[in-house]
């Protein structure tokens, strides 16, 4: 006999509830009048008038009657728009190649799922992003995770991998995003180097933020020619939309073959090219907003250093600075006073990190004065008191 045709619903209700019931019920809302100390936009490009004009004028002189790709890079949706912006990529970020994708998620899941196959040995970082987790686990690579930024436990991995005949790879972010820190790429590359093993980079909240022109971390280290490939997205600092894998030629053909993301979705439109380039141009031509940016930063952290010398940070230097406040309901009252106060800031909750580690995900701009940053710390330190004292 079958289940009542409701029985679907009843079955996602009670999933609901139960998120409910543990405080982890997603919902998506909209932060009016609040200042921004949430999002991405790390340089303020996606609020930039300059950049919105020269978006808008170079949508007036690409000449197409196309609004739409109208289908994958592999049937009709192929442009000399997308070849060029490629090649501009491939210059930009220091290497031979650059291949687009629709996000920065597609292009890990792309990657991580093709490259590593079944003999090869594929080890992560444990604290990499969701996309690079989900690529991972579509590759037939046999995986393994190693303690966040540490060499130690990576070296055994590496040291047990000698075992398989097949290739070895090790996939880290340059920038964490829920803890801001820094990834010890010299030092990996290093390791790489000594094992034989290659280097998979996630440039997602580097992009922009480091290197010369906002190359990303690893340009900024000089390491471009040791990291295999460079997962560089768009939607971050450079205030668009669309991702890139960027490194060698023969890189470029493999994803084209085999990365499913990419073979099997329809590409992006003119306008997302158009804009891509431009968000790229303006970077080079506007150093001084990233000075400023870590101008920013650095200010923010002897606010807090001096004002709320008690409280426990992650050990970030990037524009990700994490307050941890442990238990997922104390850090969402925090949040919520802050938003109170003005202040767009979310509370990052378990299972998203590990429970004990929850906290407040404070992003920090080029656009947010000195007046807010002194007014977030007072806010800041009023809250945690009450809390204290709760």
């Amino acid at each position: 006999m079958s289940e009542p045709t409701n029985s679907i619903t009843n079955r996602l209700l009670e999933r609901l509830a139960n998120r409910q019931q543990q405080g982890l019920l997603r919902q998506l809302r909209v932060a009016d009048n609040l200042i921004d100390l949430c999002s991405n936009d790390y340089l303020g490009f996606a609020r930039s008038a300059d950049l919105k004009t020269a978006i808008q004028q170079a949508d007036l002189a690409h000449a197409t009657a196309r609004t739409g790709a109208t289908g994958s890079r592999l049937l009709a949706g192929e442009t000399h728009l997308a070849a060029t912006i490629e090649q501009e990529l491939a210059q930009f970020y220091q290497t031979e190649a650059a291949l687009i994708f629709n996000s920065g998620y597609d292009a890990n899941l792309g990657l991580l799922a093709c490259l590593p196959q079944a003999g090869d040995t594929l080890i992560t970082d444990e604290l990499i992003h969701a996309s690079m987790i989900d690529g991972s686990r579509l590759s037939y690579a046999t995986r393994h995770r190693f303690r966040h930024n540490d060499l130690r436990d990576l070296e055994q991995k590496l040291e047990q991998s000698r075992q398989s005949e097949g290739q070895v790879f090790v996939a880290v972010e340059s920038v964490y995003s829920m803890d801001g820190d820094q990834a010890p790429l010299i030092a990996l590359c290093d390791l790489c180097d000594r094992y034989g093993a290659e280097m998979l980079v996630d440039e997602a909240h580097a992009t922009g933020v480091y290197g010369p022109n906002g190359e990303g971390l690893v340009v900024a280290l000089g390491l471009q020619n040791r990291v295999l490939a460079r997962v560089h997205t768009f939607g971050k600092a450079l205030g668009v939309h669309g991702a890139a894998v960027v490194g060698p030629q023969v890189l470029r053909h493999y994803l084209i073959n085999f990365a499913r993301p990419f073979i099997y979705t329809t590409a992006l439109p003119p306008h997302s090219l158009l804009a891509i380039g431009s968000a790229h141009q303006h970077l080079q031509t506007h150093g001084d907003v990233q000075i400023l940016l870590h101008k920013q930063i650095h200010y923010f952290r002897q606010c807090i250093a001096r004002e709320l010398p008690d409280s426990v940070w992650t050990a970030s230097e990037s524009p990700i600075q994490c307050l941890i406040v442990p238990g997922n309901e104390q850090a969402r009252q925090v949040a919520q006073q802050l938003q109170q106060a003005g202040f767009d800031v979310r509370a990052i909750l378990s299972p998203t990190v590990p429970a004990g580690q929850e906290r407040l995900r404070i992003c920090i701009h080029a656009f947010n004065t000195i007046v807010e940053l002194d007014r977030l710390t007072t806010v800041l330190q009023s809250t945690l008191i009450n809390e204290v004292t709760l």
